[in-house]
């Protein structure tokens, strides 16, 4: 039918095609229809076992993702490994290290719809060796839903240093997940048994860390209460004899009435992709971070320049004609070779290309350096960037800024110690593409990374050519 569709568009409509054009035609009119709902990525995010893979499949098991009899597979597997609770999370976690360990390893994905948008769940990894994982959701999501079990122990765990809960918030906000929900989980617990002390003691508790990671709490955090195992306060609100002090909105309420800041669908084209496979040519995965592509349509892949050609679009798991900003997309494309594409390259307009530099001045916020170590010149760690992940170096401390003030303090300083925001040059050894914070945020952004923590978060302040670096260098 394809096929039949791609026919119909190139040739003239001789009269004999008649009966055909109707079939074709019609496919992109529905999704034209489709598309007046917005689109919205959500990523859940928060300590291992605060139950994120169990409240991300209630969610689609609630809105008519996944039907009984699945359920009651996934039920009867959970329970000969001896693991009864943990059936909801076998609908995200789809491969059997997963299952097995309890642990969510990649990003699972799925789809759910309201009344009024789209969703694209990421359920990001929250055991601390996978947190590279949870690196590549984050950065593909527009809203966070962090989840925070609420049972005895649990709640301390993941927040005291060390935690998932503490790192995922401070990477959330510097990849740009900029609206949060903070989902207090396992209230049906006996430990808990919707307890609104506890509720507001771990609220009391969040609040301050959050707003120190950036957040602005009233306006962009809301906090509410659920149990991802049994659904409660999800899509209906909890009934006021389980919970009588909560009169706010339940999951798919809150969900619905987020407000994100519009992209433009106007702007130069920019996707970063996160994977590459090959099927009837060479595939590329990742969001529209702005502009709208086409089918059809010549693109550059940076950071090698190679010219290519737009032969496909699939948006979620149908076909599309053309896709915006805020998408996930699978673009086939002609003119390259898998091989030659890495994960971190950009699929961006041929009249405004991307930057591709090799160094760049960013104002970094140090936030936990590992023992004995010192932030200065010559010191390295892997940088996270969009979907580039690159070893890179400090090359210079510029300024330090004065916390008070947030203005540059005169003295020129050779090193730093934790919580210290300076303004410096990074250097990495391939070709990076990015962009300027004020232009781009969502290309703009990083995080500093060693021995698995994360040591710094920062913004690109400007683009040093690449020629003038090598020649400085």
């Amino acid at each position: 039918m394809e096929e039949d569709a791609k026919e119909v568009e190139v040739e003239p409509l001789p009269v004999k095609t008649e009966q055909k054009v109707p079939q074709p035609i019609e496919k992109p009119v529905e999704k034209v229809e489709e598309k007046k709902k917005r689109h919205l990525n959500v990523v859940f995010i928060g300590h291992v076992d605060a139950g994120k893979s169990t409240t991300g499949g209630q969610i689609l098991f609630l809105s008519g993702q996944v039907d009984d009899r699945t359920i009651q597979k996934y039920e009867k597997e959970a329970k000969d490994k001896s693991r009864e609770s943990w059936y909801m999370a076998y609908i995200m976690d789809t491969n059997e290290e997963e299952r097995v360990k309890g642990k969510t390893v990649e990003v699972g994905r799925a789809y759910f719809e309201t009344e009024t948008t789209r969703f694209t769940i990421l359920d990001a990894p929250g055991h601390k060796s996978y947190v590279p994982n949870m690196i590549s959701g984050a950065s593909q999501a527009d809203i966070g839903v962090l989840v925070i079990s609420a049972r005895k122990g649990e709640f301390e765990t993941g927040y005291e240093r060390g935690g998932q809960t503490r790192e995922h918030v401070q990477l959330a906000k510097t990849l740009g997940v900029s609206k949060l929900l903070v989902v207090v989980n396992k209230m049906d617990d006996p430990t808990v048994n919707w307890s609104k002390e506890r509720y507001d003691e771990i609220e009391s508790k969040m609040i301050p860390f959050l707003r120190s990671s950036g957040y602005n709490v009233k306006k962009d955090v809301l906090f509410l209460p659920i149990s991802g195992l049994v659904g409660s306060n999800m899509k209906t609100r909890v009934d006021q004899k389980v919970c009588p002090w909560w009169s706010g909105p339940c999951l798919f309420e809150a969900l619905d009435g987020i407000q994100v800041p519009p992209r433009d669908p106007n702007g130069p084209f920019r996707l970063p992709i996160i994977d590459k496979f090959k099927d009837m040519g060479t595939v590329v995965m990742g969001k529209v971070e702005s502009g709208s592509v086409s089918e059809g349509d010549g693109v550059l892949v940076m950071p090698n320049k190679a010219h290519v050609k737009v032969i496909a679009i699939f948006c979620d798991e149908d076909r599309a004609l053309c896709a915006g900003p805020g998408e996930n997309l699978r673009v086939r494309l002609s003119g390259i070779e898998e091989e030659d594409i890495l994960s971190g390259f950009v699929l961006c307009s041929v009249a405004k290309p991307i930057s591709a530099v090799s160094e760049f001045t960013a104002q970094l916020q140090i936030l936990e350096l590992l023992e004995n170590a010192i932030f200065t010149a010559g010191y390295k760690a892997v940088l996270h960037i969009h979907s580039v992940v690159e070893e890179c170096e400090i090359v210079e401390i510029l300024q330090q800024i004065d916390l008070k003030t947030k203005k540059p303090m005169k003295k020129k300083v050779l090193f730093v110690k934790n919580g210290a925001i300076v303004v410096c040059r990074v250097q990495v050894n391939n070709l990076i593409c990015v962009e300027k914070f004020s232009d781009f945020p969502q290309l703009g952004r990083f995080t500093l990374r060693t021995e698995g923590k994360t040591v710094a978060v920062g913004k690109v302040m400007d683009l040093i050519p690449s020629n003038a670096s090598s020649s400085a260098a």
